[in-house]
This record gives structure tokens, C-alpha cells and sequence, in this order.
């Protein structure tokens, strides 16, 4: 019998209905893979380790993530060229955006094997913060609102940059306006550009 974490049974049961199944599978498949592998819960989302992480799964209001630690350095056929969200394989919305069961047992144990010969990732060589330069607009836009300046001011330069980014990327000016206006409403909850993602 696999040795399961009540956290995660929790974690599943109140999951929405279409991400049961998915996260139910992927439990299982992991299991079937590694029958030594350890449950637990890291950053509110469920994590499998051997050795260190293998990966962990979280759900989402609309689907669902899956993410290898190690995915780098695992058969990158088996992964989609474009995500469309956090993980492995972007948004996973039923059991189908998965690989087949083969693929993702071998993945599985892929990473697994990794972990047992102690192989890591190389770390990327820290890039150099430029300045970031925040357009007038947002600049103005914060002026007017003293709790989302504040909450700008006080985030760290990345997640300062995910705004900015948001805001230069808009093709259009109503587009514009509408991301400024929501970086602002969201700044003024406390929110990151990507607090969906950030728990369930």
C-alpha cells in the first residue's frame, strides 16, 4: 500500500470537480511509479519526493498543473513547445492533456533516477538587474491611489517587473488603460501580477 498524506486527500477533496480525476491520476500514477515515494505539502500545494522533489500538482480554478523539478534534464519530447500556464504541461482542463500513462510513468521514473544519483540542474548564472523603468501612465496611476503605490513600492523588483511588463506588452490603448487599471485595483488587495497562481 502506498504511504499517503492525509493533507493531500484533503487537498484533492476540495479541489473542483473537473480537477478530482485529474489529480486523483496523477497521484496514482507517481505511486505506480515509485512505490517509495514520500507525500507532502509545500507551499499550500501537494509535492512528491524521493531523494529530494520528483514534482508536485496543484489545481486552479479552471485546470490543473503539473511541474518536474528536474524537467530539464528529462526526455523533452514528452513536453509541450509552448505553455500556456505554470508547469510542465501548461493547462492540464482533463486527464487527455496528459501524455499516455507510459510516457508519464517514465517521466516519473526518470526523475526519480535523477534524484537517486544525486544529479542537479546547473543553476543559471545570475542576470544583471537593469533599472526598471515604470511607464508615466502606471506612475500617474499610482499617484491616485495611495495603498496600491505603496503595495508597488514595497514588492520585490520581479514581481515589480511582471506589472510593467504586463502594461508595455498591451498592443492597443484600451488595452492599455484596462491593464492599468486592473494592476491598480489589484495592487491596491496586496495582489502580484500572478496571485492566481500562487495558491489554490
Amino acid at each position: 500500500m502506498p504511504t499517503v498524506d492525509p493533507r493531500i486527500d484533503a487537498y484533492i477533496e476540495k479541489s473542483a470537480d473537473f480537477a478530482k480525476p485529474i489529480l486523483t491520476h496523477i497521484r496514482k500514477l507517481v505511486h505506480k511509479a515509485c512505490p517509495d515515494i514520500q507525500e507532502t505539502m509545500k507551499w499550500s500545494m501537494p509535492h512528491f519526493d524521493h531523494k529530494g522533489t520528483v514534482c508536485n500538482m496543484g489545481s486552479f480554478k479552471e485546470h490543473c498543473a503539473l511541474g518536474f523539478w528536474k524537467q530539464s534534464l528529462l526526455e523533452q519530447d514528452a513536453f509541450p513547445a509552448e505553455k500556456t500556464a505554470m508547469g510542465s504541461f501548461g493547462r492540464i482542463a482533463s486527464i487527455k492533456d496528459l501524455p499516455s500513462d507510459k510516457v508519464m510513468i517514465g517521466l516519473i521514473r526518470q526523475a526519480v533516477e535523477l534524484n537517486e544519483k544525486g544529479i542537479k540542474v546547473a543553476k543559471k548564472p545570475a542576470a544583471a538587474k537593469t533599472e526598471l523603468v515604470v511607464p508615466d501612465d502606471l506612475i500617474q496611476a499610482l499617484s491616485k491611489n495611495k495603498v496600491a503605490k505603496t503595495a508597488f513600492e514595497k514588492f520585490s523588483y520581479s514581481h515589480k517587473k511582471e506589472y510593467v511588463q504586463w502594461i508595455e506588452e498591451a498592443k492597443t490603448e484600451p488595452t492599455r488603460n484596462k491593464r492599468l487599471a486592473t494592476t491598480v485595483e489589484w495592487l491596491t488587495e496586496g495582489k502580484s501580477k500572478n496571485w492566481k497562481y500562487e495558491k489554490c
